[in-house]
């Protein structure tokens, strides 16, 4: 980063937003673990669409706390129009208020080096949980979804 004091810079984490409730939390969780785990000081999430905070509501919150710097972090597997267009263009709206403030969208996840890393990761955890009836991860909770099928 450059020489803009860190401690000005936020991050919002944004994802399509769904009707689906647990989805939507499941967002607020990645954003209150990343804070915790970050050097940024100002954290927000916000929903492209369907649910609160949107990206307006978010931007906002954080030039409340002290932000001149917004970087967006769309939490999104592939590049596609949401990335290309629709949150760059949401996040413009929102930054009409603050002038003196600058942002970016970056990239989502795509293939990141990382990325292999979490899949193996998956895939070992489901595999001892579906063989030792362990218990799920953050996404299946209960480990139901783990489970060896053959179809006879």
């Amino acid at each position: 980063m450059s020489d803009h004091d860190r401690s000005k810079t936020a991050v919002i984490i944004v994802d399509h937003g769904s009707r689906r409730g647990a989805s939507n939390d499941m967002l607020l969780e990645a954003a209150r673990v990343f804070a915790a785990q970050t050097e940024y000081p100002i954290v927000e999430p916000a929903h492209m669409e369907l649910a609160q905070p949107d990206i307006a509501t978010a931007f906002t919150n954080c030039v409340d706390r002290g932000a001149t710097r917004v970087i967006v972090f769309p939490y999104f597997l592939s590049p596609g129009r949401h990335w290309s267009e629709d949150i760059p263009a949401l996040v413009a709206a929102a930054a009409k208020l603050f002038p003196n403030v600058e942002w970016l969208v970056t990239a989502p996840f795509g293939l990141h080096s990382g990325m292999s890393a979490i899949i193996n990761d998956r895939i070992a955890h489901c595999l001892s949980v579906a063989n030792s009836n362990g218990t799920g991860c953050d996404v299946c909770g209960d480990g139901t979804k783990c489970q060896l099928r053959r179809n006879e």
